[in-house]
């Protein structure tokens, strides 16, 4: 076990835990921030993705030892009252149904528009590839990613 002094969502942080422990159950299990899913387990879905300095990481196997002092945001610290420009957008075109991946596909959309304000549907599909949505809500994700993109 070793303490680590982690930055999320603003607010410093510390846990006690093995160096090995992914940070995605560092964020669930110590720190409650369960907007954040275990998908697959192998970081191929993107239902565990969050921030870190504010780019789209799958945190499922992220050692926790590997983060450091960089800043982690997950979807709880993307906005206090869910008004982030993709947040809305994702209810303006009914994006969600079950729910489950779209915590993650939110990470990963506001980590493109951040890098990339005004991205082509390739730029889309290339940053959101690997977010595996199985009621397959894409089209409505890619029109909602462009309507965040066009409130900015």
């Amino acid at each position: 076990m070793a303490t680590y002094n982690l930055k999320i969502n603003g607010k410093d942080q510390q846990v006690d835990v093995s160096a090995s422990t992914p940070l995605l159950w560092v964020l669930r299990d110590h720190f409650q921030l369960v907007g954040t899913k275990f998908g697959c387990g192998i970081a191929q879905c993107g239902a565990c993705t969050i921030h870190i300095e504010g780019i789209a990481v799958r945190s499922c196997q992220l050692p926790v030892s590997a983060v450091g002092e960089q800043k982690i945001t997950t979807i709880e610290g993307l906005s206090e009252n869910g008004d982030h420009p993709v947040q809305k957008a994702w209810i303006e075109h009914d994006v969600p149904q079950c729910g489950y991946c779209q915590a993650g596909q939110i990470m990963s959309a506001t980590s493109l528009l951040n890098q990339n304000p005004n991205p082509s549907d390739i730029e889309i599909d290339e940053a959101m590839n690997g977010n595996i949505c199985r009621c397959g809500t894409y089209t409505r994700i890619k029109k909602a990613i462009k309507t965040a993109a066009n409130s900015k």
